[in-house]
C-alpha cells in the first residue's frame, strides 16, 4: 500500500504523527485510533481491508504514543482532542465523509467525538468499557487498593482530565451519537468484559447501535477482528 507520513497540529501547539494511506479523492477517510499505550502500526492489519475496499485510512498517534508529541497526561477526553484534531486535518486537505475507529479507550474516544460532532458518517467502536468509574474500581480492587483511598482516587482523576465519568461513559456518549454505531468486542476479552459492550448497547433506545461479538477475540485480538473485517464494512456500505 502506499502511504504518507503525515503530522497534525494538534492542542497546544503539539502535532500527532499519522500515516494517511490513499485510496481515491472522493472516497470516504476512515480515522482509525490506537487504545492505551498503543499506536498505529498495532492497527494497520485493520487498515488494509478497508484501504482494499477503497477507503481511505488515517492511522494516527494520539500524543503520548508513538511518534506523536509528549503532551502532560493521557486520558479519554485527550484521545478525543487528538481525534477532532485528525477530524480537521481530513476535512481541510481531503474533504469527502469521515468515519471514525477506536479500539479500548480509542473506541470510547470515537463515541465521545460522535456525541458531539454531526459531520461523522458512521463509527465502529472496538472493546470498548461500558463506563471509566466501572472499569478503574475493577483495576483498583484487583490491586487491593482500600476503598476508602478508591473514592479519593475516582474524584482526583474527575478533576485531572476535567470531566465528570458520567459524561464521557461510553454507555451514555454511544446514545447521543449523531450517527449510526457499531460495537465489536471479543467474547474472551478478559480485560473488559463482554457485558460491558452488551450494557452499551442495551443503555441505548435508539436502533442505530449495532453489535458484532467475534468468538475467540480477547482483549488485544486484533487479528481475529481483521478476520470478520467484511462484517465492519458490511456496515459501513450500510449506511454510507
Amino acid at each position: 500500500m502506499s502511504y504518507q507520513e503525515v503530522f497534525i497540529p494538534a492542542q497546544k501547539r503539539k502535532q500527532l504523527f499519522a500515516w494517511f494511506l490513499p485510496s481515491h479523492p472522493s472516497a470516504p477517510t476512515i480515522i482509525i485510533m490506537h487504545g492505551w499505550g498503543g499506536n498505529a502500526e498495532l492497527m494497520l492489519p485493520l487498515a488494509q481491508p478497508f484501504h482494499q475496499a477503497g477507503i481511505n485510512v488515517l492511522l494516527l498517534d494520539a500524543r503520548n504514543h508513538g511518534r506523536s508529541d509528549t503532551s502532560g497526561h493521557s486520558s479519554l477526553p485527550r484521545f478525543a482532542e487528538d481525534i477532532d484534531s485528525a477530524i480537521s486535518w481530513v476535512a481541510q486537505h481531503k474533504g469527502g465523509e469521515i468515519i471514525l475507529l477506536g479500539h479500548s479507550v480509542g473506541g470510547g474516544a470515537v463515541l465521545f467525538v460522535a456525541s458531539r460532532r454531526t459531520d461523522i458518517s458512521a463509527v465502529i467502536s472496538i472493546s470498548a468499557f461500558a463506563h471509566p468509574k466501572w472499569m478503574m474500581l475493577r483495576y483498583l480492587t484487583e490491586k487491593k487498593i482500600p476503598n476508602a483511598l478508591i473514592h479519593w482516587i475516582l474524584h482526583y482523576v474527575e478533576w485531572l482530565i476535567g470531566q465528570r465519568f458520567d459524561s464521557i461513559a461510553p454507555m451514555n456518549t454511544a446514545c447521543n451519537a449523531h450517527c449510526p454505531v457499531l460495537l465489536v468486542h471479543g467474547k474472551e476479552d478478559k480485560t473488559i468484559p463482554l457485558s460491558d459492550a452488551l450494557t452499551i448497547k442495551n443503555s441505548c433506545k435508539k436502533g442505530s447501535i449495532e453489535l458484532l461479538l467475534i468468538e475467540g477475540a480477547d482483549h488485544d485480538s486484533v487479528d481475529k477482528i481483521e478476520a470478520h473485517a467484511h462484517q465492519l464494512i458490511s456496515f459501513l456500505e450500510k449506511h454510507i
